[in-house]
């Protein structure tokens, strides 16, 4: 089930305060107030889940390579930390299972299926039917192959599209494929496409929000919520508000 209220999503954790999708991530957003955090998954060449939002592991660990390349050991070996600063070094790539057993009952997770590996759609919804948390994730994809496959799967498990670029036959898809959300980029977000999507029956979640006055534009358009980086500036304009 989708959380009511504006959705205030920390986007790979807090990340404008700590490297994304690592342990000290979702921790501050959790210390900022924060309960929903989005995720991106993997698969290793071993085929473990694994959270990291790249299709390789350059520009956020010590490491190169696919992460598709790499054993979940390998990947373990890897500092994911001190790329952003020099107090996080020692942060690790963790499984989705680590994040889930350790996040249950504290978040909600917005998970966004990254990578193209086989079969990574079906063992993520496995995993978290096997945490028991089905009523505490959505999964979003930019693959709409990933997302029929989410509703064939498991149609208890609220989907959101992300969409890059907007036409109205998003709404038709959208339809078809019974989702929740339909996540527009933020600088596309207007009062009129709010409208639209809302009348058809559908959440908006915004992406994408690179600055305070995007962060402003999505919530004066009416959404529903977003991902964003700096989740704490997100709540000081909504009590502003």
């Amino acid at each position: 089930m989708v959380p009511s209220g504006f959705m205030n999503i920390a986007h790979r954790g807090a990340s404008a305060y700590a490297p994304e999708n690592t342990f000290s991530a979702f921790d501050k957003a959790l210390a900022l107030g924060v309960n929903q955090v989005e995720l991106d998954v993997h698969l290793s060449e071993d085929g473990h889940i694994v959270v990291i939002h790249d299709d390789a592991v350059d520009r956020t660990t010590n490491g190169s390579g696919p992460v598709s390349g790499h054993t979940l050991a390998q990947l373990r070996t890897l500092d994911a930390g001190s790329w952003f600063e020099p107090e996080f070094v020692g942060e690790g790539i963790r499984s989705l299972g680590e994040v889930l057993e350790r996040y249950k009952g504290r978040l909600y997770l917005h998970i966004e299926i990254k990578g193209r590996g086989e079969g990574l759609t079906q063992r993520t919804v496995d995993l978290v039917r096997g945490y028991g948390m089905a009523d505490s994730v959505s999964i979003t994809s930019f693959q709409a192959s990933r997302l029929i496959e989410v509703r064939a799967y498991a149609p208890d498990i609220p989907s959101g599209w992300l969409v890059r670029d907007w036409d109205d036959s998003v709404l038709g898809e959208s339809e078809e494929m019974n989702l929740a959300m339909i996540c527009p980029r933020a600088d596309l977000v207007t009062p009129e496409l709010v409208d639209r999507v809302h009348r058809d029956g559908f959440l908006v979640r915004a992406w994408g929000v690179s600055t305070e006055e995007l962060m402003e534009q999505v919530v004066e358009a009416g959404a529903d919520g977003m991902t964003v980086n700096f989740p704490d500036k997100l709540i000081a304009y909504l009590e502003r508000k």
